[in-house]
């Protein structure tokens, strides 16, 4: 666990986040500027008044105590190992900390900054992205050892993979790590078949990890010698990208020009399963899971299916998918920003399969580790931070 002057300083700068008033759209316009009057007993909503608050406690009371509950968990929502985290706790935005890294709109590191346009960036050839960092600081090649036990944390990962704690890499790489995790955690339920050679996942409502797929190379050393199949649907495919296929068989570089990741050796040396070269195959698909469905098992019947911060509660479409997996059998994950989601989510999805959840919520080990910044709450909110299935 962190210390406790680490844990403060952590929480102070989530404490920061701008959020709206609970009571927008209620009744009567906010007034103008952020909310300030934190409620007294749960400090998870925030007023523009104290007209809107009183007006919102008939529906805040059903909420406020299990909003208190989740505040609870603040401190270990941001407890993480990285020393980047602690030495830019001051920072005032993602930005601001992009910037202080030399990152701020490069490369794969675009769709993380809050002034990005993940519209103008999708036109981007980010397939010849790097990590925009040195070799010492990101897994640009193959790592020194093989897996001899379950990863169960960043730190797990980070000295598997000889990375300093100040390398900021995971705030990229909890894609891949919390595939990784959920078919960990689904394999130890004994949920999902044994996969030897071939691994097959249906990744749904994919949108920033479209422009940081190169990240998805890492599963080339998460499952060794195994090959990776992974179909992302979702609406946000673009059209152009619809029925694309990419294959990635080695390791996303660093910035260094004379580094091992760019040499012959480093294709020579490429993983191979019986003669063959071991890749990460990603297809995209545009639209609704329950719609096209049909046309993808076709070609790719799913060991898996995982929802990366669904948001099931938030949008109708959601029904229809879950309702479909349901009839399909297959283990499905699905993550969100936070808990109060993941609650909502939950409720959903029993409502819908009549069924209790095959997975309980948790906290997912692998979340991003950086705060996501204008959330509506004030309860701690990453990306994939909660994780439940079905």
């Amino acid at each position: 666990m962190a210390s406790s002057a680490s844990a403060e300083r952590r929480k102070g700068w989530w404490w920061r986040r701008a959020t709206e008033c609970a009571a927008r759209g209620s009744g009567t316009p906010c007034a103008p500027g952020p909310p300030t009057r934190r409620c007294g007993l749960c400090g998870a909503v925030a007023y523009c008044s104290t007209a809107h608050q009183i007006s919102h406690w008939t529906y805040h009371k059903k909420e406020c105590t299990r909003l208190e509950e989740q505040m609870r968990h603040v401190d270990i929502l941001s407890d993480f190992p990285f020393t980047f985290f602690i030495e830019d706790i001051n920072q005032e935005s993602r930005c601001s900390f992009f910037t202080s890294k030399g990152l701020h709109q490069i490369g794969l590191w675009k769709s993380e900054c809050s002034c990005g346009s993940l519209a103008v960036s999708m036109n981007e050839l980010w397939l010849n992205d790097n990590w925009s960092l040195p070799s010492s600081l990101c897994p640009c090649a193959e790592p020194k050892s093989q897996l001899s036990s379950c990863l169960s944390c960043w730190e797990d990962y980070y000295q598997w993979r000889c990375l300093p704690l100040d390398s900021p890499v995971a705030l990229l790489l909890h894609w891949p790590l919390t595939v990784y995790h959920c078919f960990q955690l689904l394999a130890a339920q004994g949920s999902i078949s044994e996969v030897k050679d071939e691994l097959n996942i249906h990744y749904l409502g994919p949108e920033k990890e479209l422009l940081q797929l190169g990240v998805f190379g890492e599963l080339l050393a998460l499952f060794s010698g195994v090959q990776i199949h992974m179909d992302l649907v979702g609406p946000a495919v673009p059209q152009f990208r619809d029925g694309k296929t990419v294959s990635l068989c080695k390791y996303l570089p660093c910035a260094e020009q004379d580094c091992i990741c760019k040499s012959s050796c480093a294709d020579s040396g490429a993983r191979r399963l019986n003669g063959k070269c071991v890749t990460v195959h990603i297809k995209l698909h545009k639209g609704f899971y329950h719609d096209i469905c049909r046309n993808i098992l076709k070609d790719s019947y799913p060991h898996l299916i995982i929802a990366p911060n669904a948001g099931v509660a938030a949008y109708s479409s959601w029904s229809p998918t879950i309702e479909l997996i349901k009839e399909m059998g297959i283990p499905a994950i699905f993550t969100d920003f936070c808990e109060e989601a993941a609650n909502l989510a939950a409720d959903c999805i029993s409502t819908v399969t009549s069924l209790p959840l095959r997975l309980p919520i948790q906290i997912n080990p692998f979340r991003q580790p950086m705060v996501v910044e204008d959330s509506a709450l004030y309860v701690p909110c990453y990306s994939n931070c909660f994780l439940f299935g079905m």
